[in-house]
């Protein structure tokens, strides 16, 4: 999200970027740097919502939503976001913060998709930007894995990796997942900076669920709305 401004932060852009999600036509949207609340900018700023960016986000088109607070300033708060169009049975947004100033989560969400025999788990991830602090963090998610989700359980776990190194992959396929790019193209997806993807930092993995079609959305209007391009996929039983 970019707390809803452009990539140089040179727009307030959440307007469009709620058009270009909602236009997507997705059911369940995991997102990063959301703004929970800041004082300063609902001042400076001209068409600022009245509530979170992510209650602002979720409007008519995903009637459940949850939030997990990562970073606490002075001025408000920022973290991940899920959105929903199934109902959220259960949250929890698990601090996997390794340094005091580079504060990261793990947004645990369990959807109640309909027709499923059992329901979806959905863990929206933002990881940090040192190796060491991503290795330890990784570790972290595992263990919320093995404590928080059945093993037949249908499972995705999506986000913004910064795993430029791409070692993430052999750690969490030990946890049997696969990451839908991978499995689908050989290579994780370009995503970062947006104009010109060069570096494979996003990642979509999945456990117990068939994934299709998985493709990241460039150009217009994604390429005017944040710093990272997003990423799609389908997914069935």
């Amino acid at each position: 999200m970019h707390k809803g401004f452009s990539a140089l932060n040179r727009r307030f852009v959440l307007h469009e970027l709620r058009e270009a999600i909602g236009a997507s036509h997705a059911d369940v949207v995991l997102l990063q740097e959301v703004l929970g609340e800041h004082k300063e900018h609902s001042t400076r700023w001209e068409r600022w919502p009245e509530h979170s960016q992510y209650e602002f986000l979720a409007d008519t088109l995903w009637s459940a939503y949850a939030y997990g607070k990562n970073a606490v300033y002075p001025a408000g708060h920022h973290g991940n976001a899920l959105l929903s169009k199934f109902p959220i049975a259960h949250h929890d947004n698990h601090d996997v913060s390794v340094y005091k100033h580079e504060k990261r989560g793990l947004l645990h969400c369990v959807l109640a998709v309909p027709d499923w025999p059992q329901p979806l788990h959905c863990i929206c991830v933002h990881l940090g930007l040192f190796e060491r602090h991503r290795r330890e963090q990784l570790q972290m998610m595992r263990a919320v894995m093995r404590e928080q989700v059945p093993a037949d359980a249908p499972l995705l776990v999506g986000g913004d990796f910064n795993d430029w190194r791409e070692s993430a992959h052999d750690v969490l396929a030990d946890s049997g997942l696969r990451e839908v790019f991978i499995t689908a193209f050989g290579r994780a997806a370009r995503t970062f900076p947006v104009r010109l993807p060069l570096l494979r930092l996003d990642r979509i993995y999945v456990r117990n669920v068939a994934a299709q079609q998985p493709q990241v959305l460039t150009g217009p209007p994604w390429s005017r709305l944040s710093d990272h391009a997003p990423m799609m996929v389908d997914l069935q039983l």
